[in-house]
């Protein structure tokens, strides 16, 4: 059994990471647990050291220290904040009205005013999150169907930090 495991670690820890997800936990959770569960069954089956877990707390402190990753709650808790108070759907449909004529102007705006956000925030997470919770119910009251409401958002992600005017 342990040659087996030791042979096959990859493709078992693979088919955990399945089982965990197709049991419904959240994906941060069923990562978290695939490696914590296949870190100990490695340990316990000699291919790795077993001071392996001594560094973990290390790692989890340092990234609770990380300045970036901060911005992901607080750029969300703005996008909602603006979704909310409807400025996000006035400064969408004042943009749309810009397009008007142009097949697709409330998509157009959205990428527009995704690349303004994009360019302030610097977090890929955190303007895709925020312009996907202001952009989505406008263009679905809109009629935007389909995928064509999510098409946008994609579009926009690889834009912050700096702003970048080549097309990735």
């Amino acid at each position: 059994m342990i040659e087996f495991v030791t042979s096959n670690f990859v493709p078992l820890m693979f088919a955990g990471l399945l089982f965990f997800l197709l049991t419904g936990f959240p994906v941060a959770f069923a990562l978290a647990a695939t490696g914590l569960f296949f870190g100990l069954i490695g340990m316990e089956v000699g291919l790795f050291p077993s001071n392996l877990f001594q560094a973990l707390p290390l790692r989890v402190f340092g990234i609770m220290q990380n300045d970036t990753l901060l911005a992901i709650p607080f750029f969300t808790l703005m996008g909602i904040i603006l979704e909310r108070s409807r400025m996000a759907e006035d400064l969408l449909s004042t943009v749309a009205q810009v397009f008007g004529p142009v097949r697709g102007g409330l998509a157009v705006a959205v990428v527009l005013v995704g690349a303004l956000l994009a360019a302030t925030t610097g977090v890929v997470a955190a303007a895709v999150i925020s312009m996907g919770l202001i952009s989505l119910p406008i263009m679905l009251r809109y009629g935007y169907t389909g995928p064509s409401p999510q098409a946008p958002s994609p579009r926009r992600a690889p834009w912050p930090r700096p702003f970048r005017p080549r097309w990735c």
